[in-house]
């Protein structure tokens, strides 16, 4: 036996205006909190950039002092890496405070001037080293649904929002 369908709706846990004019005091409402809500940005806004500004302030001495000393280290231990590394059988220095290193970085390829790159490795049969990128064309889908009706796979979606627009805000309130 199939389950019995309800057929009363649920009742709405939301305050409901009963008149066209309740309806109006509600955007209105609406439109007095987004102000409100908008100004509260603001000010938080302002207070971050305020911090930032002296924070700013506050490590620009640091990061200089730190830039500096961390440039004389670095002198100091590349004219004594012989000794720090034990003539290049490691790679680091130690030092009660802490320790340096050097690394190598992996590699990277650099290119200069892409499309001509592109056209010698195809010219010298090189064409291992250039990929193609294959994908779907979202806006000609969308131009001619009706070509891609019956392809498994594409689905074209569409929705809908009910939106509030209060006269006093020019913001959108999308529900």
């Amino acid at each position: 036996m199939a389950p019995k369908q309800r057929v009363k709706t649920q009742a709405a846990s939301v305050p409901v205006p009963q008149t066209r004019e309740e309806t109006d005091m509600f955007i209105a409402r609406i439109g007095m909190l987004q102000l409100q809500r908008t100004r509260i940005h603001a000010d938080k806004d302002e207070r971050l950039a305020m911090i930032d500004r002296e924070c700013k302030q506050l490590i620009e001495p640091l990061d200089d002092e730190i830039r500096i000393r961390a440039a004389g280290v670095q002198a100091w231990c590349e004219a004594n890496r012989a000794a720090l590394t034990q003539n290049g059988r490691v790679k680091y220095g130690d030092f009660p405070a802490g320790q340096v290193k050097w690394r190598f970085r992996p590699p990277k390829v650099a290119l200069r001037a892409v499309d001509f790159v592109i056209t010698i490795l195809l010219e010298r049969g090189l064409g291992r080293f250039v990929r193609t990128k294959q994908e779907v064309n979202r806006e000609a889908i969308l131009a001619e649904p009706e070509a891609v009706s019956g392809v498994p796979g594409i689905k074209i979606e569409r929705g809908e929002d009910f939106v509030i627009e209060p006269f006093e805000t020019k913001l959108e309130e999308v529900v």
